[in-house]
């Protein structure tokens, strides 16, 4: 036997642990980085910026209107480059702005409501949750979110986000009070189109991120927003955060909410309350 060999062996033991430790380590500091989630809305109608999105680098969520030309075929795209799909469901606004085809409007009723909601989730393939676009009316009438909300209770674990176009939409309450999963946009990254106003934006959302633990964003696929996620967005990790899929982040936030939840229920004046 080689007299250097039982030195060796002790080195390779601590270097094979070292490179074992590591990447774990590095996995497990990357969980703890604050999660915040994208949506592109009002894809479906152009294919060149739809596939643009669909190349976004990381788990990007993309929303398509109803019955727009290209919806069906980008969807497909995008669910194999495994985006999470969701249906941009056309609502009616306080301002009677022209209506994409698909919409859901106050004057419907349940059933006409219910079937128009069916065919835009049939004409979406692999979808996974819903938005809404525009929406500013329908989304303060409690009856008609109660009707969405129980539609999307029948298809499983669909979730449901709110676009809040509008300070007095209760639509995510009802989803809350329903059991559907949701959360709600606090970002919208491009309602200002220059590249200034975007990452200004951006940089908003990864302040509440850091605040909250979590944070959604709403964008458009403009090309300066495009440009700038492609380009920001591999570099997350440096700025703190994490891009997490929609349905992900929903899971993240109820876990949180039920953390509160259980300290507040065990809190001195909680116990206090309950024996009274």
């Amino acid at each position: 036997m080689n007299p250097g060999t039982g030195r060796i062996r002790p080195v390779l033991l601590f270097l094979a642990t070292l490179f074992t430790v590591i990447p774990c380590t590095a996995v497990a500091a990357k969980r703890d980085l604050p999660a915040i989630s994208i949506i592109i809305d009002d894809l479906g109608k152009r294919l060149v910026t739809g596939r643009r999105a669909v190349q976004l680098p990381g788990a990007v969520a993309l929303a398509f209107l109803p019955r727009a030309d290209y919806s069906a075929v980008l969807a497909r795209a995008a669910h194999r480059a495994h985006k999470e799909v969701m249906l941009h469901l056309p609502m009616q606004s306080v301002d009677n702005r022209p209506l994409d085809d698909g919409a859901l409007r106050l004057d419907m009723t349940e059933s006409q409501f219910v079937q128009t909601l069916r065919e835009g989730l049939d004409a979406v393939p692999h979808v996974t949750g819903i938005n809404n676009h525009m929406g500013s009316l329908l989304t303060r009438h409690p009856g008609h979110m109660l009707w969405l909300m129980r539609e999307l209770r029948r298809h499983g674990r669909m979730y449901f986000i709110d676009s809040r176009t509008t300070d007095a939409t209760v639509a995510r309450r009802v989803a809350q009070e329903t059991g559907v999963p949701s959360s709600e946009r606090n970002v919208f990254l491009d309602n200002e189109a220059r590249p200034q106003a975007i990452a200004a934006q951006f940089s908003r959302l990864l302040r509440l991120a850091h605040r909250h633990g979590s944070a959604l964003a709403i964008g458009h696929p403009y090309p300066q927003t495009l440009s700038f996620l492609e380009r920001e967005l591999p570099k997350l990790a440096q700025r703190g955060a994490r891009l997490v899929p929609v349905s992900e982040l929903i899971r993240l936030q109820q876990e949180e909410e039920q953390t509160w939840q259980a300290s507040l229920s065990l809190s001195p004046r909680a116990v206090k309350n309950s024996k009274q």
